[in-house]
């Protein structure tokens, strides 16, 4: 347990900035399955517009460290070439 007082601040910091790191790569997740269920559904119009908002939403994540850029620019290849295959 930390014992100083800088230390115990960076432990409830740590806590918090774990809850928020954690909410933004779920809502990253959570945009990724929607353009997958839209593809799968066959609907092209729908996953292009579930796509423009998860590429906002990845590039933040990866801005703010919480995804590796080559992941991010993976993920929006992948799925980008897929829209474009319907």
């Amino acid at each position: 347990m930390a014992n100083s007082a800088s230390s115990r601040k960076r432990a409830r910091q740590a806590v918090k900035r774990n809850k928020h790191n954690s909410q933004i790569r779920a809502k990253v997740r959570t945009f990724i399955k929607k353009v997958t269920y839209a593809l799968e559904a066959g609907n092209k119009e729908q996953a292009q517009n579930y796509f423009t908002m998860m590429q906002k939403m990845i590039d933040q994540a990866t801005n703010k460290g919480l995804i590796h850029k080559n992941q991010a620019a993976r993920k929006k290849s992948r799925l980008n070439s897929q829209i474009k295959a319907l």
